[in-house]
């Protein structure tokens, strides 16, 4: 889980100054657009529309947007043509790295991850050399002091959840996918905020990571994540509190 913790945490971080340049928006826009093309309208009835919705609630998106972009994935017009893939490869010092993407140039945008992975110290990989190190999990992060671990437990996992962990910065209650949602609402109903909460690739195990090696694969991460057809990175790394405070991120 610290794996999967250190990078959440630097990506929420993250997105809420990229949701004030609007680049967050159009991530979670095209997430809206392609959740609603593939399973429909309405939230109730589509799993992923309604974690899409979700995802743009906690950037602030206003729900107009939310409502016109699923409008014109809906409305039978052309809209845009783009494909769901997923690449997979190393990063630098073995780090296991999967991107969700979301192209209209399957091309384009796999001569681009190729380029990313060479010029930062990995490389692009076939279709399954990795993937088999994650599974996917419901994470939903909240403040230390919102609720005792004791009552936290008894709720999340009465809801369905898997455990209740506590990192360094808040408790994480993990789900399996088909209960994050009720999950979720048991919170809501108990008056929880959630900081952030997420369905996300989880890795088994993790690759501790130094100083040099951090900076390293985080910048390769970063170039990733700014990518305007990536919609998701996911890692098994992990970084020491006391290194990942020595960084400049």
């Amino acid at each position: 889980m610290s794996g999967h913790s250190k990078w959440h945490n630097i990506r929420v971080k993250k997105s809420k100054v990229d949701a004030q340049k609007g680049k967050m928006f159009t991530k979670v826009s095209k997430e809206i657009f392609l959740a609603a093309r593939r399973g429909g309208g309405d939230p109730a009835a589509n799993f992923s529309l309604k974690n899409a919705i979700l995802r743009a609630r906690e950037v602030n998106m206003p729900a107009d947007n939310i409502k016109r972009v699923i409008e014109k994935a809906t409305g039978g017009g052309d809209g845009a043509n783009f494909e769901e893939i997923t690449y997979e490869g190393y990063g630098p010092h073995g780090v296991a790295i999967m991107v969700d993407a979301a192209t209209d140039n399957r091309n384009r945008t796999a001569a681009d991850m190729r380029h990313l992975f060479s010029k930062y110290g990995g490389n692009l990989g076939e279709s399954g050399c990795v993937g088999w190190m994650f599974k996917k999990q419901g994470i939903i992060s909240l403040a230390l002091d919102a609720i005792d671990e004791e009552r936290l437990l008894e709720l999340a996992l009465t809801a369905g959840a898997d455990d209740v962990r506590q990192s360094e910065e808040a408790w994480e209650v993990v789900t399996p996918p088909e209960a994050y949602f009720s999950v979720l609402e048991a919170m809501e109903a108990a008056k929880l905020r959630s900081e952030s909460s997420e369905l996300t690739m989880v890795p088994d195990t993790v690759v501790t990571l130094g100083g040099a090696e951090a900076r390293a694969v985080l910048k390769l991460m970063e170039m990733l994540e700014d990518h305007d057809d990536v919609q998701n990175v996911y890692a098994n790394f992990d970084i020491p509190a006391d290194v990942l405070e020595s960084l400049t991120i």
